[in-house]
């Protein structure tokens, strides 16, 4: 059986992360998700929670969408928002977790919407994460797990979050950030690869405050997400290349592992990190 490569024009990425419009981010994930699911075996999307007990990609993704599902306190929940929500594997798993977990998957992306398929306690909207589709007061949960980095403008998303929650309602972030303005200098090839807002984490949380959210937990979690995966890709990766040059060009095995390096050491360095945000209404 004859396996085709994944046709790529580099000016057509180079626009798409220039620009990062919603149907850019659309299809720059069209395009590019193959490799996590080459590289992991499974359909997260996330760049895990690593550990000694979670030190493999499907193992830490895992982990992290446990862990996510622990500070959205699920268990006390009934209606979840999940805002950019990938392929809903995260979703998949929650209600897997929560069976009483009644689940709603918001994606501009249809096709990966539709990847699952039907499932049991699992609602699928194509719709934007500035104009949420629901009444007011309606939900328990809002949250975005690895994708508020996206959305724009932000702000948007917050004052949807807040019309659409019940009282006491929570919305929750994992949101990789940097901690202070980005620059080329110290993001390199990040700056381009990085292919969302870079959002300062600062500004993240007064925006959230001036909102009307009051914090009720932040963790930065980056010493556990970033380097742990880049020491995983740069010790596999002769046999994650192969897998990567079945279906893609060379060159792009070449700028993730180059972005990999950056990745570890802009996280050593302490110009990026990862947040885990939990405010309430």
């Amino acid at each position: 059986m004859k396996i085709f490569l994944v046709t790529i024009n580099p000016l057509d990425v180079f626009l798409w992360t220039l620009r990062r419009n919603e149907k850019d981010v659309v299809n720059l994930y069209s395009t590019l998700t193959p490799v996590m699911q080459l590289t992991t075996g499974g359909s997260m999307l996330n760049f895990g929670l690593w550990s000694e007990q979670n030190n493999a990609p499907l193992s830490a993704q895992n982990n992290l969408c446990s862990h996510f599902g622990t500070l959205c306190e699920f268990e006390n929940a009934k209606n979840v928002v999940d805002v950019g929500s990938g392929l809903s594997a995260p979703a998949i798993f929650w209600t897997n977790k929560y069976p009483d977990l009644k689940l709603h998957c918001v994606n501009t992306n249809y096709k990966q919407l539709v990847y699952s398929g039907p499932k049991k306690n699992i609602e699928f909207l194509n719709s934007s994460s500035t104009k949420l589709p629901f009444v007011d007061n309606s939900v328990d949960r809002v949250l975005a797990l690895e994708s508020a980095q996206h959305f724009r403008p932000l702000e948007d998303f917050i004052s949807e979050s807040k019309r659409i929650l019940k009282k006491q309602g929570l919305l929750v972030l994992a949101i990789p950030v940097t901690l202070e303005t980005s620059s080329l200098t110290k993001l390199g090839i990040l700056k381009f690869t990085w292919s969302s807002e870079h959002y300062v984490l600062e500004n993240v949380k007064n925006l959230v405050i001036s909102n009307g959210f009051k914090i009720s937990e932040e963790k930065l979690i980056g010493n556990d997400v970033y380097e742990p995966l880049a020491n995983y890709y740069i010790e596999h990766r002769s046999s994650l290349q192969k897998l990567i040059l079945k279906k893609y060009p060379k060159y792009v095995e070449s700028i993730l592992y180059k972005s990999m390096l950056k990745m570890k050491e802009a996280s050593q360095k302490k110009f990026i990190d990862y947040a885990l945000l939990k405010y309430t209404l």
